[in-house]
């Protein structure tokens, strides 16, 4: 029983963690950000266009999984910055697809390599090992909150 215990305590400091550690993350990604014209939700389109090409507002929703209205928001300022181009859609001409432009591009390809380079910096002293772990335990309880509360996005 007493390991049990233990084991949801754990479980528990871990979910709680998650709060922390965003904050960090996006402090340093704000950080990181300084002269570029970007914020840190304009910078998530991007990363979202440069991982999967071309998206409606509807699919980078999904991706980011936040409401639609809230990343029409986030592109009409990465439209209006000229770091994305609105592109017609052949599947559906009323949800345009939102695509990088060359600034855009050139500018989000440079944040990803620096924060990648702050990782290796930040994960020198970790194990590839215990990095895996931690990134599947935090994939299975993500999932099962999800579930939880009836989100299976």
């Amino acid at each position: 029983m007493y390991n049990v215990i233990m084991e949801a305590e754990h479980l528990h400091s871990l979910v709680w963690m998650s709060r922390p550690l965003m904050q960090a993350a996006e402090a340093c990604v704000e950080a990181g950000l300084q002269g570029t014209e970007l914020t840190v939700r304009m910078r998530a389109v991007l990363e979202i266009l440069q991982r999967h090409g071309a998206q409606t507002v509807p699919e980078i929703a999904a991706r980011l999984e936040i409401k639609r209205q809230y990343v029409q928001l986030m592109v009409n300022e990465t439209l209006a910055s000229g770091f994305v181009e609105q592109r017609p859609n052949p599947r559906h001409s009323r949800s345009p697809l939102m695509s990088l432009t060359d600034r855009g591009r050139e500018l989000i390809e440079g944040i990803v390599t620096k924060e990648l380079a702050m990782m290796q910096t930040i994960g020198a002293d970790l194990n590839d090992e215990d990095i895996a772990t931690a990134l599947n335990v935090m994939r299975a309880v993500t999932g099962k909150l999800k579930s939880l509360a009836g989100n299976q996005t």
